[in-house]
């Protein structure tokens, strides 16, 4: 569960025209369809190509925020991935558009997405997350220790 950034491979252009290849635009949802990663979704921040084991969620910004559709595809992983069917679990595009979301307001969805980020970028960022995650766990230690030092009853 990540936003796609960069990638290590590029498309020609002659590719491009003598395939059924076709760009994504930015800011859609990603989700892979087959295999170990079934399931697993991304947000493509640069405009990119992908094979036929991935579905490209181009999102209604009118309807939905596309963060608020990738926490929500996030949230039910395991639920969209016991979809899958056969041996490797592979998932269809029907089975994934058939998945209900609930959407509520925009401003709803600004709100959850703002809280949801926060909370990722503490999670899983080394520069934000790990220097907070260390302060706090200095602060309970210094809790701890005054408590249990402190004998005077």
């Amino acid at each position: 569960f990540s936003d796609i950034e960069g990638v290590e491979m590029k498309v020609t252009e002659l590719a491009l025209k003598e395939t059924a290849t076709k760009w994504i635009p930015t800011n859609c949802v990603i989700i892979a369809m087959s295999g170990a990663t079934a399931g697993r979704s991304a947000i493509n921040k640069i405009p990119l190509t992908t094979n036929q084991h991935c579905l490209c969620l181009e999102i209604n910004d009118k309807i939905a925020l596309y963060r608020y559709v990738f926490h929500w595809v996030s949230f039910n992983y395991e639920n969209i991935k016991n979809l899958g069917q056969g041996a490797r679990g592979d998932l269809n595009s029907s089975m994934i558009k058939n998945f209900k979301i609930p959407i509520p307001s925009i401003a709803e969805q600004e709100r959850i997405v703002s809280i949801l980020d926060k909370f990722d970028t503490l999670t899983s960022s080394i520069s934000e997350g790990l220097p907070k995650e260390i302060e706090l766990r200095k602060k309970q230690y210094e809790y701890y220790r005054d408590r249990l030092l402190d004998f005077r009853g």
